[in-house]
């Protein structure tokens, strides 16, 4: 199975997981789950998940229900996504090609799908069928400690925000991204890994290569807002200049960004040099991560 194609499966599996658990339309409140699902089942990449499923078959073989796990990571993103595009935050009116959740439902009804996604988040941790206790707490410490204020998804923003409108700096710059991407893409290989019993030495190495690709992943993002169209981002092109955000290219400049970028993809592979053969899937997700073009 090629890459393509491994995606293309993955995608279904995480999708079908996802319309499990999250409430159909039909279920009252009907405009908050509504809300929800509009945001959830609006064509995203599933990266997230689809590295945290990557990364547990390449430790285990007992994977049933690796699915959920992975899925409380895109519910997590999500809910970020639609916070992120507010008018009080990043203000955009686009986002994964349509209108963003509060051009469609309305400022408050927006909020209140964001943190429904979260908290359900946390229930699919806490309800999962197929693994025990331990397991599931340690699921759950681990995607909360990336999402939150200590060096993870949310003090990212707080950092973003803060850092509008300040001269380019390096060191700010990287303390945003390690928290604001780069935490939650971390964490999905570590999921991974402890939903499929990683030793610790395996887990260290999915730690490392999660740093690296989270690092390049931002990277990219950073400078294919600056090449790329509207119609191909799927959202605002050129939002981070106009709002003058301190990005790797503002820093760097777009050919130094490219490199750095491709130094973290080479990073990433060398983590995975203890699983040899194993780590095929991964490596390709880490080359696919840094050459893409939305």
């Amino acid at each position: 199975m090629n890459l393509s194609e491994y995606i293309h499966r993955q995608r279904r599996l995480v999708d079908a997981a996802l319309d499990r658990w999250a409430p159909s339309e039909l279920t009252p409140p009907q405009i908050i789950h509504r809300a929800m699902r509009y945001s959830l089942f609006a064509g995203g990449k599933r990266i997230r998940p689809i590295l945290c499923i990557a990364a547990a078959e390449m430790v285990g073989d007992h994977l049933e229900g690796v699915e959920d796990a992975a899925c409380s990571l895109e519910l997590i993103h999500t809910y970020s996504l639609i916070h992120d595009d507010l008018p009080a935050l990043d203000n955009d009116d686009f986002r994964r090609g349509r209108p963003t959740s509060h051009k469609v439902f309305g400022e408050a009804m927006a909020i209140l799908a964001g943190d429904s996604l979260l908290t359900l988040a946390f229930h699919v941790l806490s309800a999962m069928d197929h693994a025990g206790p331990e397991r599931r707490n340690r699921l759950a410490l681990e995607l909360s400690a990336a999402a939150g204020t200590v060096g993870g998804m949310i003090a990212g923003q707080v950092h973003d925000l803060e850092g509008e409108g300040k001269a380019p700096d390096a060191d700010l710059l990287n303390q945003i991204h390690r928290a604001k991407t780069g935490a939650l893409l971390r964490a999905s290989l570590r999921m991974g890994a402890i939903f499929a019993g990683a030793s610790d030495t395996e887990l260290e190495a999915l730690s490392c290569y999660g740093e690296h690709v989270g690092l390049a992943f931002q990277i990219v993002d950073d400078i294919l807002d600056v090449e790329q169209s509207s119609e191909a981002l799927g959202k605002t092109a050129g939002k981070d200049a106009a709002q003058h955000k301190i990005t790797f290219p503002a820093v760097y400049g777009l050919e130094r960004s490219r490199a750095m970028a491709e130094q973290e993809r080479l990073r990433a592979r060398q983590s995975l040099q203890p699983f040899g053969p194993r780590a095929a899937r991964l490596l390709e997700l880490a080359d696919l991560i840094v050459q893409r073009k939305a």
